[in-house]
């Protein structure tokens, strides 16, 4: 879901919506198996079906978006078209022959793959190494630029908090299994994202175009070359989450993007805090809006709550989260802000 979600952050920051995630994730899947599958006229050894996979995923990404982008077809209806014709895809390829049994060790190793004790340990620290040394760096661009610091212990508090609780998470995995590759998989993301959306000429692209597409377009900015990579990115991302779940499975078979999964991806970025109406959000709300549906689900599951429960309980967060994005919205158009 948090990779999924990823990709559904940047597309919301367009102001737009991709309802065909789930069910491309679940094609870019079968066809990552099929890449894998042995005896078959399209093997690919290695690693190399995932990347092959991946490649689908960003092909689909920009053929959606340009749909969006040039030809001016609403988000809503090209990427619903899409959601129905990946699902047709995944069936029509695995109807007939049924599962396909991934023996890929890399695409299981996604999945399945957990470090040693030191290894989990040697990842904090580089992590928690890389973090600090990102904060610091803001702040002391913030003071040559002659930026004040408005709140400096809330700085020095992220500094002790951030990597303590990072130790804590690293602490209680080695206690069981050890950090799984997948978590270092979700972190990787989160802060090259992270690092895309607020340090680069594109990430300010696509809070500008998803802020007023017009006066972005009248900055020179190309609006609908932002609009075909954030759709390329929704692609990528959907793809990685497919083969991750591929992975945990080690399988993949009809159902493969279907359930709730793209219901959870959406509700993730928007109970995380993106805006619905662009222009607003940022890359850790993917991951915050995961941890509370996981939070939510898994919390209810074993107090005994049935599933029809839960998903009343998720709808109500998520329509509570909306409903403060819109007033806020409509607060700051009052105010002119």
């Amino acid at each position: 879901t948090t990779m999924l979600a990823y990709g559904v952050v940047f597309v919301l920051l367009l102001g737009e919506i991709d309802l065909s995630i789930a069910y491309l994730s679940g094609l870019v899947g079968v066809a990552c198996a099929e890449l894998q599958k042995p005896n078959s006229g399209h093997f690919l050894p290695g690693i190399w079906p995932i990347v092959g996979a991946l490649l689908v995923g960003i092909l689909i990404g920009a053929f959606q978006g340009s749909f969006v982008a040039i030809i001016g077809v609403p988000s809503f209806v090209v990427t619903l078209a899409g959601l129905l014709a990946w699902q047709g895809f995944v069936q029509r390829t695995l109807g007939a022959a049924g599962p396909i049994i991934i023996e890929n060790r890399w695409i299981n190793y996604t999945a399945s793959y957990f470090f040693s004790n030191t290894v989990g340990w040697l990842i904090w620290l580089l992590v928690s190494l890389a973090y600090i040394g990102s904060v610091l760096f803001g702040v002391i661009g913030k003071r040559r630029h002659g930026v004040a610091i408005r709140y400096p212990y809330l700085v020095a508090a992220k500094l002790i908090a951030i990597p303590a609780g990072a130790a804590l998470v690293v602490a209680i995995c080695n206690h069981d299994r050890g950090v799984p590759l997948a978590g270092l998989i979700i972190i990787f993301f989160l802060l090259f994202w992270t690092y895309i959306a607020k340090r680069t000429t594109f990430g300010r692209h696509v809070y500008a175009v998803g802020g007023n597409a017009e006066a972005a377009r009248r900055a020179g900015i190309n609006v609908a070359r932002i609009r075909i990579v954030v759709f390329m990115i929704s692609g990528f991302m959907a793809g990685v989450g497919g083969i991750i779940l591929a992975g945990n499975l080690q399988s993949v078979d009809p159902n493969q993007g279907g359930g709730t999964l793209l219901l959870d991806a959406i509700s993730a970025a928007v109970i995380g805090g993106t805006s619905l109406f662009g222009g607003r959000g940022e890359v850790r709300a993917a991951v915050l809006g995961s941890a509370v549906i996981a939070t939510i689900a898994n919390g209810l599951f074993i107090l005994g709550y049935q599933p029809g429960t839960i998903f009343i309980i998720t709808g109500c967060i998520l329509l509570f989260a909306v409903t403060l994005d819109t007033l806020a919205r409509r607060r700051q158009a009052k105010t002119g802000r």
